[in-house]
């Protein structure tokens, strides 16, 4: 008979004591394992060029990667350029991405900020942060994903995923986003920096899950604090 996690209780998570972040040695470990691992890992966003991306990303906020990709293989066969996006409108556009939420508020920024590129960029993404988030519907993760994965810049971008995972390890503890983002900085080994951060999402997403973590099966259980720990029931 197939087994099932056991799932320690709220209460058994609340009083378990906050742990004190990992030391050097040990994030450096548990950035190379994940590294051996999965030497180059991929955002689950699909993409044709650097404009794509940034729509992609755009469109993702409360959004699964899953659901936008669905709605944008359409809509980026026929726009994959800021030009294009706005000669469809915003009416159409809509369209296409109305399966995803906060759909109407979505649309009329991807066609604002592709307004924005052609008057202001030349048509083509900025590489500068500041630049990025002055574009309609980019906020600092956007625009840290943006500047990652289209120009390699070793930023950090804290989703859901990253913000439990860092805390729980924990790598850095914050409050914030902002202050995850800068702990993590702080302390991930610079040869690891471009990568960081969808190693993070991915073992969060699918490992270091909010509700059941997989302890069982993860591949830093050993150096991670997080009490107590989610283990495969034995019948």
């Amino acid at each position: 008979m197939a087994t099932k996690p056991s799932t320690p209780s709220k209460s058994a998570r609340r009083k378990a004591a906050a742990p004190k972040p990992l030391a050097k040695a040990d994030i450096a470990e548990v950035f190379r394992r994940f590294a051996a691992i999965d030497p180059e890992p991929k955002g689950e966003l699909e993409h044709v060029n650097a404009y794509t991306l940034l729509v992609a990303v755009v469109l993702s906020a409360q959004a699964t990667d899953a659901g936008v990709n669905k709605a944008t293989r359409a809509l980026f066969k026929i726009a994959d350029t800021p030009e294009k996006m706005v000669g469809l409108g915003e009416d159409a556009v809509r369209e296409y991405v109305k399966t995803i939420g906060l759909f109407r508020t979505k649309a009329k920024n991807v066609i604002a900020l592709s307004q924005t590129l052609i008057d202001q960029h030349n048509s083509r993404v900025p590489e500068d942060r500041e630049a990025l988030q002055a574009l309609p519907g980019v906020g600092r993760k956007t625009a840290n994903v943006v500047l990652n994965m289209a120009f390699g810049w070793p930023t950090m971008a804290v989703d859901t995923h990253v913000f439990r995972v860092s805390n729980r390890i924990p790598l850095a503890i914050g409050k914030t986003p902002e202050a995850i983002e800068k702990g993590l900085e702080a302390v991930i080994p610079k040869e690891f920096g471009l990568h960081a951060h969808h190693w993070l999402i991915l073992h969060g997403r699918y490992l270091c899950k909010a509700r059941t973590p997989e302890c069982w099966r993860c591949p830093i259980a050993d150096l991670c604090r997080f009490e107590p720990k989610s283990m495969q029931s034995r019948q």
